[in-house]
């Protein structure tokens, strides 16, 4: 019996589609049992798929229904769902039942996953919470049994301590557990935060109690070692240090109960880091966290520091042996934390950590806090008085700190980071005070100062050039006076005390309060002499001119000098806002670009006023050439002041700055004499023309001395001769061409109305 076919209304959109797109012509009907086929071999292949799949999910929640009774109802559910759902195709039910099978794969299964998923999360969230509270209860016991084995006073340090250590392991897996659900499960932020806070109770418990234990061990170690082993006169120690260290001569259990306690504090110490740093992942871009000192480290200094301070408080004008004692101490005990701490802390894998280093940067800050409260203080009551007792106090403590750089080399450590600097620097105390530095530096240059007024009024060191230039490249030429490597020694010095300053900014802010007035001060007397100078004989005197030279040359070394100094990594690190002595060098380029200037007028206008007469005679280039005389005489009167003048400058002048004067001073006769001569509306017979050749010929040969070619810096000059001496046949066309003939025939200083005027000038 042939079913009826079902009403074209019953069928969804989506089976309409298939048979139009399939069954489009008549033809195509005899290709339906071949699409029946199909048709079949896909739902089977659909019905396999889900039985597959209904077996494997079956399999999956039947193992995980045990977790709890919801979640085993949700997968009896899910179960009872899938169960429901039975494709079998026939023959003529095949579009409702392809319906069905599109519409569990399009809506059904999708839901089903979520499902899935959902209860997934929930089995993972469940597991994880409830491992973390297993953790947690751990953790507390743990604390709980330390406590109160430390309340019995029968039970054994070492019960307390396996206590201690089971509640730190538990600690690290629950730490562990809390990074990997703060990095994969971010949205359980309120399970982390309820782990966190009863995490925390423990360990405001926990911390305080191996503390405790860790500095009743000390005691027991008769740590600190007794002080009174050293002589005051000279701090010598009367034992050996090895016979005086607790740390070495701890020996059975003892040793053994101080090496786990400080291993508890280090692993304690390193749990603490790891949950800073999970704490503040994602907040502010990743917040660094800030070093902290070695507790274990800080429980050792902690007790030496309270006993050296009963000695500091004898020795108040005695720092000296404030700073010998703690530097031996610092010495004596620095060996027992490589060789027997540091292995600790590399156990519980504290990176990052050096024993050397910590304790040594704990007895440094344990030294500075004392001096930021007992020493500076009474240094500043009375600061008038005490300004050479200040420097003697910041001389020990540079001297100090070299010392402990010393000792932190020795273990192969480079510290460059200014933080790493300043935990082993006694100057760490103008960290936190820069009025203090800022008083230092006030010191200092007053200090320099008043070493350098005696220089000052020493002429002898105006007169006297320096020896020290030799060591500067090219420095043969600068002829400095003294006084300028007077001042750079004080400057030197500043700088070289501003190195122990532990970081960037204090240096820069050191050396632009004592350092940069120190050149000032120079500059300011430089231009004081200058003035002087000039304002005795306008500087026509040779003795002026002098001076003025010795003030441009020492200008000169000093800015060579600085800019010497400024090309070292010492003084790179601190110019992102430019160098320190930036300003100071530009003005000391300012300050010798226009005293040279100022050479170059003098000398010129001796120069016109001596040639006047030769420039006002006109006529002269009319007359005929007297036999025997081919040069002016009213010029060579000019040249030869000219030449004087040239020849003192060139003798005390340094080398650079003199050739910016004689080009200069090249530059004005060219433009003097040109305006004076060629456009003086002169004429010019052949006989004017040969006897200005002849007077620009022994004018070059006044600055042949200083080049090879002096007729290429009077541009004007030659150029002008060239034309008074061109062939008519060459000056045809001359005001025609334009551009093109004066590029055409090389002049290129002259425009075309001077070259027009020049022409016009011959006969």
């Amino acid at each position: 019996m042939i079913e009826p076919l079902p009403l074209v209304s019953s069928l969804s959109p989506a089976v309409l589609s298939f048979l139009d797109t399939e069954l489009h012509t008549t033809d195509d009907l005899q290709e339906a049992s071949r699409l029946v086929s199909e048709l079949q071999n896909d739902c089977h292949v659909l019905d396999q798929s889900l039985t597959d799949l209904n077996q494997n999910l079956g399999t999956y929640l039947l193992a995980y229904s045990t977790h709890s009774d919801q979640v085993g109802l949700l997968f009896k559910d899910i179960n009872t769902k899938l169960n429901s759902f039975q494709p079998s195709i026939s023959d003529g039910e095949k579009g409702e039942k392809r319906e069905k099978s599109e519409t569990f794969l399009g809506k059904e299964l999708p839901a089903l996953a979520r499902e899935v998923a959902r209860v997934e999360a929930v089995r993972v969230y469940a597991e994880t919470a409830l491992k973390l509270d297993t953790l947690v209860g751990d953790i507390e016991d743990a604390v709980s049994s330390s406590v109160n084995k430390n309340l019995r006073k029968q039970t054994s340090a070492h019960n307390s301590e396996e206590a201690r250590f089971i509640a730190i392991n538990a600690l690290k897996l629950a730490e562990d557990v809390l990074t990997k659900v703060s990095r994969t499960r971010p949205q359980w932020s309120r399970l982390v935060s309820a782990v966190d806070h009863r995490v925390d109770r423990a360990l405001a418990t926990l911390r305080p109690q191996a503390i405790a234990d860790y500095r009743s061990l000390l005691t027991s170690l008769h740590w600190p070692p007794p002080l009174s082993t050293l002589n005051p006169s000279n701090l010598e120690p009367k034992k050996s240090p090895e016979s005086t260290n607790p740390l070495f001569t701890m020996k059975g259990d003892l040793k053994t109960q101080y090496c786990d306690s400080f291993l508890a504090l280090c692993k304690l110490q390193e749990l603490q880091t790891q949950r800073k740093i999970r704490q503040l992942q994602g907040h502010n871009g990743n917040l660094e966290i800030t070093h902290q000192p070695l507790w274990a480290i800080e429980e050792l200094v902690n007790p030496i520091s309270i006993a050296s301070q009963r000695h500091f408080s004898k020795w108040g004008e005695k720092p000296e042996l404030i700073f010998a004692l703690v530097h031996k101490i610092t010495r004596d005990y620095v060996d027992s934390m490589d060789e027997l701490l540091q292995p600790l802390v590399d156990k519980a894998n504290l990176s990052g950590y050096s024993c050397r280093e910590e304790w040594i940067s704990a007895m440094v800050t344990s030294l500075s806090t004392y001096m930021a409260k007992e020493i500076f203080p009474i240094y500043m009551e009375n600061i008038t008085e005490n300004r050479i007792s200040w420097l003697h106090l910041i001389d020990l403590m540079i001297s100090f700190d070299k010392k402990i750089k010393s000792l932190v080399a020795q273990s192969g450590i480079m510290l460059e980071e200014d933080v790493n600097m300043q935990n082993i620097s006694s100057l760490s105390v103008f960290c936190d005070r820069p009025d203090w530095l800022d008083l230092w530096a006030e010191i200092e240059f007053s200090d320099a100062i008043e070493k350098l007024t005696p220089v000052l009024e020493d002429e002898k060191k105006w007169s006297t050039e320096v020896e020290e230039s030799v060591n500067i490249l090219g420095s043969e030429g600068y002829k400095s006076p003294a006084i300028s490597s007077a001042f750079l020694r004080r400057l030197s010095s500043i700088i070289e005390r501003c190195r122990s300053l532990p970081a960037v900014t204090m240096r820069a802010r050191f050396l632009r309060l004592a350092g940069a007035p120190i050149v000032h001060r120079f500059l300011e007397f430089l231009l004081l002499k200058c003035q002087e100078a000039e304002g005795l004989t306008a500087l026509t005197d040779d003795d002026a001119l002098i001076k003025v030279t010795k003030c441009i040359n020492g200008s000169r070394y000093f800015e060579s000098v600085l800019k010497e100094w400024c090309e070292e990594v010492f003084f790179l690190e601190m110019g992102s806002d430019g160098g320190v002595f930036d300003d100071e060098i530009c003005k000391l380029e300012e300050f010798r670009t226009e005293w040279v200037e100022k050479l170059s007028k003098v000398v010129f206008r001796g120069f016109d006023a001596c040639s006047r007469e030769y420039i006002k005679n006109k006529k002269q280039w009319m007359e005929k050439t007297e036999e025997g005389w081919g040069v002016s005489k009213s010029f060579i009167v000019a040249l030869d002041y000219l030449q004087g003048k040239m020849s003192i400058l060139e003798m005390n002048l340094n080398k650079m700055d003199f050739v910016g004067v004689w080009r200069q001073v090249a530059s004005a006769i060219d433009l003097f004499v040109f305006n004076g001569v060629f456009m003086g509306y002169v004429k010019f017979s052949d006989s004017g023309v040969e006897r200005l050749g002849n007077d620009l010929m022994v004018l070059y040969g006044v600055f042949k001395n200083w080049c090879l070619r002096p007729e290429g810096f009077f541009g004007k000059l030659s150029e002008g001769l060239k034309l008074l001496k061109m062939e008519d046949r060459l000056l045809h066309g001359s005001f025609e061409g334009g551009e093109r003939w004066l590029k055409l025939n090389e002049i290129r200083h002259l425009t075309l109305t001077e070259v027009e005027r020049v022409v016009k000038s011959r006969i």
